[in-house]
């Protein structure tokens, strides 16, 4: 069952958002060469508690941390660590909060310093791709019309692998609600969009194949040819005319202009 939020509602999972992207913006003063992925996992735990909220992620599903850190290849749902951020590393970053009886969901994806220009150009087109999708994201549109604008761009036409088998999908009071929201598609298709849905966009793409498998920790997600992935979302609620997004990059890119290692690939 979908459920379509009030505009009250929809305030709510914006507060929960904001305080994702905050989260991230916080990251970028840690995020470096050397650094323990763990440590980013406790700061980010201890800063959204302080901000009375609580890890959406930690204990879902038995996953074990506040944060999903996926480094290089690995796709999503990599646990924080012992491993240390490397120079050249591209760092996928997916957090999500719970505050005032709404959850909010938002991933972005770093590079750390000089990256190889062929994993900054992936992150450019996922990037763009994210907001491709969110332009269709509006009264009247169906589901199909945000997988197809992500794919058509990211696949058809730079002729990387759009990742199949994760998703967006509604989130509210719970994490992951009705409906799935693919970023592969056929226009025209799918549920209708309908003023006070809210959705997690976030593209996926491989800059290989869009085949992936699990590694044996049962969670940790990577392209099935090893080459680089990057992941970056928004929660967005559906409106007339124009999406309005609930999540705020803008706040990570002002971060990243004080950042001696993380640049700006747009």
């Amino acid at each position: 069952m979908i459920h379509l939020k009030t505009p009250d509602e929809i305030e709510l999972i914006r507060k929960s958002s904001l305080l994702v992207s905050q989260t991230h913006a916080l990251l970028v003063e840690y995020i470096k060469p050397g650094v323990k992925t763990s440590k980013l996992d406790d700061i980010a735990e201890q800063f959204i508690r302080d901000n009375g909220a609580t890890p959406s992620f930690k204990g879902y599903g038995g996953f074990p941390a506040t944060l999903c850190i996926s480094v290089n290849e690995q796709v999503v749902h990599g646990f924080p660590s012992d491993r240390e951020i490397k120079e050249g590393d591209i760092l996928s970053i997916d957090c999500g909060v719970f505050k005032n009886g709404f959850h909010g969901d938002s991933a972005f994806t770093f590079p750390i310093g000089e990256v190889d220009a062929t994993a900054k150009k992936l992150l450019q087109v996922t990037f763009n791709s994210l907001y491709i999708g969110i332009e269709q994201a509006v009264v009247g549109n169906r589901i199909g019309d945000i997988g197809f604008a992500i794919q058509n761009y990211c696949e058809f036409t730079h002729k990387y692998g759009v990742v199949r088998d994760l998703v967006g999908h509604g989130i509210g009071k719970d994490l992951h609600e009705e409906p799935q929201v693919p970023n592969y598609g056929k226009r025209g298709k799918g549920p209708m969009l309908q003023e006070g849905l809210v959705i997690a966009i976030e593209p996926m793409i491989n800059m290989g194949t869009y085949q992936v498998r699990t590694l044996s920790d049962k969670w940790t997600i990577i392209a099935k040819d090893g080459k680089p992935s990057a992941h970056f979302e928004h929660t967005i609620a559906v409106k007339r005319g124009k999406a309005d997004i609930l999540s705020d990059h803008n706040l990570i890119f002002e971060a990243i202009k004080k950042s001696e290692y993380i640049q700006d690939f747009r």
